[in-house]
């Protein structure tokens, strides 16, 4: 209880007539007392008011205690003030007599710890601002005592725990802040209640639930973002409440049903973002009456039907991203109406038709993407309009006709990619003479001519890939001289001429690939010089002459493929310094001598391939050593000795080992029953002597082996696959016995074969001999996958200029054939359904897959991408080995 002090004034009358005489005196002396009861009084209020901190800062030191201030920021919050309106962070509302705490600003001072409850106390507080620190624990419903509160911001933080309820006591709070935490639960209903609210942002949080239809209610509501949570329901069409609507932000959530049409009742909608959801159904034409609409963002989604042509109607509009759903029909010619369009990307959709030509009205398009549909016609001229064009994607159509020439007049344009498609003619040879191209992808097409001489003219081109074609002639010097190169891909053209010594001056290049054209002559030494070369695809070509050492400096190569030429000599020992090597193929060449031991260290080996060649020597046992590695084909050479019991030390071999038609001698080692992964053996064709040895039994991926053309006696493990495989894979071997082939003690010339010798047989026979192994298999793979070639921007921010490249092969992409397509395939499996499966393998699973037609197929799916490059790659060789197989009971390769 405070002291009191009580001033008490005695008045004596001056009408008094002694007093006058005295007044003199008692007039100093009266100046003298006054004067003292004023400070008196002062000091009495100042007694008064100072005995303690109010409520308000008694609450503030409770917040403190709960919270970790590592660098000291909240050092100057002391019990011993007398107000807490000096502390840090703490602001006072000054013009009333009374001090209270109306602002608590700790944004970015690195606290930790939990939010008391004793933050309810700031009865007075109209902006809390709590963001970007490390607070954990949940948000107290306390918060809700706050009814003066205006501004709460709780954003990046580590706060679990669900949206209190409470907060719809904050009849003020106009903007509410609580995005990248850990908050669970669905929204509140309670969040109806705040009419007043502006802006609601609770974007990368852990939501669930639906959205509550009291939202609707917020009528002053401009701003709601909840991104990238688990929101699931529907849109609720309430919303169409929240009239001052400007941006709604719902993308990467589990929000499914069709797009409410009430969406249409927002007329002052400029961003509609809900991508990455589970959306289905049409696009509403009522979209079309939200005219302010500038953003809209509806991909990877499983939106169907056509694209409304309301949508012209939406003149304000500058990105239309609605790729990766299951757009159908035609692309409307309204929209030729949007002229303030700057992006549209409509990829991956099934889109048909005709482009239309009205896309030529829009010049103020940056961006273009119609890749990955089912469009047909030709691209329409009316392209060469769009002055403002940087990045045009029209790939995977069924386009015709001629590439406009116009294109090469288009200054801006830095990415043009028109692969895969039926496009003809010549490609117009001033392409790069105005324009500073990045990425020219025009591969898989039927293109004649020559390649335009100026496409790296102003030293910006990246990319350029214009495989499968019909080009011819040499490599314009233009392109040999092209600093800024990283990928050079024109496989499967008629391009002719010596190796280019040139391109081993382009520092940057990582990849190259002449792989089926007709270059001819020797590989030159300054090879070496390609520091970062990655990629090195020459194959089936008429190179000659020998490998040159300098390979080995190529430090970096990771795939290197010389496969079908005429080239001689030794591989060169210095190809050991390659130490990222995974892929090395040899094949069908002239190499001769034996093989370097030190092919052994190249440890990150997955696929080595040597076969018809003219090797010699023993299988050197390092090879043991190469645990990555998946296949081995050593085939069709002069190998002689025994088979290295190290080899089954492969632990990861699992599409092939081939060492057949070679010389070799001895006994099958043991060790190969510890390849459990493996799925095809090919012995056959050598001089191998003894038993199969009954630890092959262990070999339970395999699909299919061949062991004939040997010496081998004895009876057959008793395998499964042995016994259901052709008498082919066996024949040949006069001592053999049992299942499928004679029962043991029967007449061994009941099925007479004449042993055609080692390595002296023909090359040909070796399809043959692959051919038996599988001979037997009644239901092989047969494989289809959409490998997408070209990804499209993921965000709704401005256009990005830079150009990456993925790390894929994309020269050994095949589209669907047959009119099969992947939904097909979902169909007929019920989504890949277990029920359906039929094996399992190293790379995947083979799924039973019966289609409308009737027809049955088998469908092997790769078990996950994020398994890494070495599975996917292992697969698409596996395929690659079985494409080249012909034989009366395999099943037709469809495509991968």
């Amino acid at each position: 209880m405070p002291n009191v002090v009580l001033i008490v004034d005695l008045y004596v009358g001056f009408d008094h007539p002694k007093a006058a005489k005295m007044f003199g005196n008692f007039k100093r002396r009266r100046v003298l007392e006054v004067g003292f009861a004023g400070s008196l009084l002062i000091f009495s209020l100042l007694v008064f008011t100072s005995e303690g901190l109010n409520s308000e800062g008694l609450s503030l030191l409770e917040l403190k205690k709960s919270l970790v201030d590592n660098n000291y920021y909240l050092g100057n919050w002391n019990s011993a003030d007398e107000t807490p309106c000096g502390w840090s962070g703490v602001n006072c509302n000054t013009s009333d007599f009374d001090q209270v705490v109306w602002s608590l600003d700790l944004r970015s001072m690195n606290l930790s710890g939990t939010i008391s409850s004793s933050i309810g106390g700031l009865v007075h507080l109209t902006h809390l601002d709590l963001a970007y620190n490390a607070f954990s624990g949940n948000i107290p419903k306390e918060i809700g005592n706050c009814s003066s509160l205006q501004k709460l911001y709780l954003n990046n933080n580590r706060l679990v725990g669900r949206i209190p309820p409470q907060l719809g006591n904050l009849s003020n709070l106009t903007r509410l802040n609580v995005c990248n935490n850990k908050l669970s639960g669905s929204l509140p209903e309670e969040l109806g209640r705040l009419s007043l609210m502006i802006e609601f942002v609770a974007y990368t949080n852990n939501l669930t639930g639906p959205l509550p239809r009291s939202i609707g209610e917020m009528k002053s509501l401009r701003t709601f973002r909840a991104g990238q949570n688990a929101i699931s329901g529907s849109i609720p069409g309430e919303i169409s409440g929240c009239q001052s609507l400007e941006l709604l932000g719902l993308a990467q959530n589990h929000l499914g049903g069709v797009l409410p049409k009430e969406i249409g009742m927002l007329g002052r909608l400029t961003d509609l973002i809900l991508w990455d959801n589970e959306l289905s159904g049409p696009i509403p034409e009522e979209l079309g009456n939200c005219t302010s609409l500038e953003t809209i963002a509806l991909y990877e989604n499983s939106i169907t039907g056509p694209l409304p042509k309301s949508i012209g109607n939406l003149k304000s509009l500058k990105r239309l991203y609605i790729y990766r759903n299951s757009l159908n029909g035609t692309i409307p010619k309204e929209i030729g109406n949007l002229t303030k369009a700057g992006e549209i990307d409509f990829s991956e959709n099934y889109l048909s038709g005709e482009i239309p030509r009205e896309f030529g009205k829009l010049t103020s398009l940056r961006l273009l993407y119609l890749f990955q549909n089912q469009l047909s016609g030709v691209i329409p001229s009316e392209f060469s309009n769009l002055k403002s064009l940087t990045k045009l994607d029209l790939s995977i159509n069924f386009l015709q006709g001629s590439i406009p020439s116009g294109f090469q007049y288009l200054r801006k344009m830095i990415q043009i990619q028109l692969f895969d498609n039926s496009l003809n003619g010549t490609i117009p040879q001033g392409f790069g003479l105005y324009s500073q191209l990045w990425v020219v992808d025009f591969s898989d097409n039927h293109l004649t001519g020559r390649i335009p001489p100026h496409l790296c003219r102003n030293s910006n081109l990246i990319l350029l890939n214009l495989e499968t074609n019909k080009l011819y002639g040499n490599i314009p010097t233009g392109i040999l001289n092209c600093k800024t190169l990283v990928q050079l891909r024109l496989v499967g053209n008629s391009l002719t001429g010596s190796f280019p010594s040139e391109l081993c001056n382009l520092v940057n290049l990582s990849a190259i690939a002449l792989d089926q054209n007709k270059f001819n002559g020797p590989i030159p030494p300054s090879i070496g010089s390609c520091k970062k070369l990655q990629r090195l695809h020459i194959s089936d070509n008429y190179f000659n002459s020998e490998v040159p050492k300098e390979i080995g400096n190529l430090s970096q190569l990771v795939t290197f493929n010389l496969s079908s030429n005429l080239l001689t000599g030794q591989i060169p020992p210095e190809i050991v310094n390659c130490k990222m090597l995974q892929r090395l193929d040899l094949s069908r060449n002239h190499f001769e001598g034996p093989l370097p031991d030190e092919l052994g260290t190249l440890l990150q080996l997955e696929i080595l391939r040597l076969s018809e060649n003219r090797f010699t020597g023993s299988i050197p046992s390092a090879l043991g050593n190469l645990s990555r590695l998946t296949e081995l084909q050593m085939g069709g050479n002069r190998f002689s000795n025994e088979i290295p019991p190290e080899l089954g030390s492969l632990s990861g071999l699992q599409i092939a080992m081939n060492l057949s038609y070679n010389n070799l001698t001895g006994t099958i080692p043991s060790q190969l029953g510890n390849l459990n992964l493996l799925e095809f053996l090919l012995l056959n064709n050598n001089h191998l002597s003894g038993e199969i040895p009954s630890t092959l039994e262990n070999l339970s991926s395999l699909l299919g082996c061949n062991f004939s053309y040997n010496d081998l006696t004895g009876s057959l493990p008793p395998i499964p696959l042995f016994q259901n495989m052709a008498y082919s894979s066996f024949v040949g071997n006069r001592g053999l016995c049992g299942r499928p082939l004679n029962d043991c003690g029967a007449n061994p010339y009941s099925h007479p074969a004449s042993h055609p010798g080692g390595a002296e047989t023909h090359r040909g026979k070796i399809i043959t001999a692959v051919a038996a192994a599988v001979g037997g298999v009644s239901l092989i793979l047969i494989v289809i996958i959409l490998y997408y070639m070209r990804c499209p921007p993921e965000t709704v921010a401005s256009l990005q200029e830079e150009v990456s490249f993925s790390s894929a092969d994309s020269d050994i992409y095949f589209p669907p054939k047959d009119g099969i397509t992947f939904q097909d395939l979902v169909e007929a499996t019920n989504n890949f359904n277990e029920s359906f499966a039929v094996g399992k393998g190293a790379c995947g699973t083979v799924y039973k897959a019966v289609l409308r037609c009737g027809r049955i197929i088998a469908v092997k799916k790769l078990a996950s991408h994020r398994e890494g490059n070495s599975i996917e790659n292992s697969f698409r060789a596996e395929i690659l080995t079985l494409g080249n197989i012909r034989h009366r009971n395999i099943v037709k390769l469809y495509g991968f």
